[in-house]
């Protein structure tokens, strides 16, 4: 492969990861997570190597560039071993599921969800079995207990106690993996005015983010912001948060509304001295530290995780803090931005089914394919200029129509210019 080649296929990959030729020269210290993420899977996935080696590699990637990687790890020839707590991607992208459990690694053919239920299955089948063989267990004895002692039964109740010894029951061994218990529940419920957006626009560092944005959020609302506009969702929530200024435009909360934020970056949430416990707790309605260490179990801080200083924990843990103090909040209008980050699948798990079946509304962006369709009914992208597109509809729908094509096609057509 000549330089001229080299370069090309580099800048190929860079674009086919929405790196566009303006970043290509940049310095990998003024990079924020997302390309620097993108520029380390160019980087893995250039010269085609014949093992692929990718460790988390959706982390802080948005849907548009995931959705491109999957496809080219789909049509990648050779092998590749993945760890992902994306579920989404390893349905479209594995052929095979390495189980790791108590230091065991099983193989099973297959992507993750035949896998999982298979697993399931297999422990239901199990379980069944053993039931059948208690219940056998259970007249052997009784008969051996009734008859041991009478003589012309003595040779039946001998022949039960060598089938009762013969019986064995298969072997359970719980899971080592750990599902926090996420269940946001509103105090109140929500009346049918929840949110007036009325031409919000933000222009910051001389750039357009937000553009006359405007929308009216109903009282069965879960809404996903999409698009690869990342900057402009969050300054969005931030604005609807109360923690930004809008250039123009206004917005409205109903009456009858409540709002938990989760912001993508915490900011200084957890730098001070507080325990978890401690920290939980100036946010609880409830100042009763019983009460308090309820919603830190549900979310795997149990025991003496609760006086661990806030400021020590990892990103997980910082992840599963803030969404006790949303539920210990019983708010009824949640705000997520990117909550999955930093989560493990057993955790996203609990969080989908958390948001799923919340009684109140939802604004959210969020990286997890899955998460986005099980969860919304409404989509609203902001596009790169700060205008946006509001669609009712499904994630898979809203990438299935026609209208949506160029959602599909938008880094291979940033490519094809870039190449003109």
């Amino acid at each position: 492969m000549d330089g001229w080649e080299a370069e090309s296929n580099a800048a190929m990959l860079l674009n086919g990861l929405g790196i566009s030729t303006d970043f290509h020269y940049s310095l990998m210290s003024d990079l924020d997570g997302s390309l620097k993420v993108k520029v380390l899977l160019a980087k893995a996935l250039f010269g085609n190597p014949d093992i692929l080696l990718l460790d988390e590699p959706t982390n802080h990637l948005d849907l548009d560039a995931i959705s491109w990687l999957e496809d080219f790890l789909i049509d990648f020839e050779n092998t590749v071993i993945v760890v992902s707590h994306d579920r989404y991607f390893l349905n479209k992208v594995c052929t095979h599921i390495a189980d790791i459990d108590y230091g065991k690694i099983q193989l099973y053919a297959g992507n993750y969800d035949f896998w999982y239920e298979s697993s399931q299955l297999m422990i239901r089948q199990m379980k069944e079995a053993n039931k059948k063989k208690e219940e056998q267990i259970k007249e052997l004895q009784e008969f051996i207990s009734r008859f041991s002692a009478n003589a012309s039964k003595s040779k039946q109740a001998t022949s039960r106690k060598r089938a009762l010894e013969k019986i064995q029951l298969d072997e359970m061994r719980p899971s080592s993996r750990k599902y926090p218990y996420i269940d946001f529940k509103p105090e109140r419920e929500i009346g049918n005015e929840v949110l007036m957006v009325d031409g919000i626009s933000k222009t910051i560092n001389g750039e357009k983010v937000l553009d006359n944005i405007s929308f009216v959020m109903g009282h069965e609302d879960k809404i996903a912001f999409v698009g690869g506009n990342e900057f402009a969702k969050t300054t969005l929530f931030q604005i609807l948060a109360g923690e930004l200024e809008p250039d123009e435009g206004t917005y409205k909360w109903g009456v009858t509304t409540s709002q938990a934020y989760f912001p993508k970056d915490p900011g200084d949430e957890f730098d001070n001295d507080y325990t978890i416990t401690e920290w939980l707790m100036g946010y609880s309605p409830v100042k009763d530290i019983t009460y308090v260490r309820g919603f830190l179990g549900r979310m795997l801080f149990a025991g003496e995780d609760g006086v661990k200083k806030v400021k020590v924990l990892s990103g997980g843990e910082k992840v599963r803090c803030l969404l006790s103090k949303m539920m210990i909040s019983g708010a009824n209008c949640l705000i997520f931005d990117e909550p999955t980050n930093h989560l493990d699948m057993e955790a996203i798990s609990s969080l989908n089914q958390g948001m799923i079946k919340f009684k109140g509304v939802e604004l959210f962006s969020c990286h997890d394919h899955q998460v986005v369709e099980t969860t919304a009914n409404r989509i609203i992208e902001i596009l790169p200029d700060g205008s946006y597109i509001d669609k009712i509809t499904t994630y898979d729908e809203y990438l299935a129509s026609d209208e949506m094509a160029r959602k599909r096609t938008i880094y291979t057509s940033n490519a094809e210019d870039d190449e003109n």
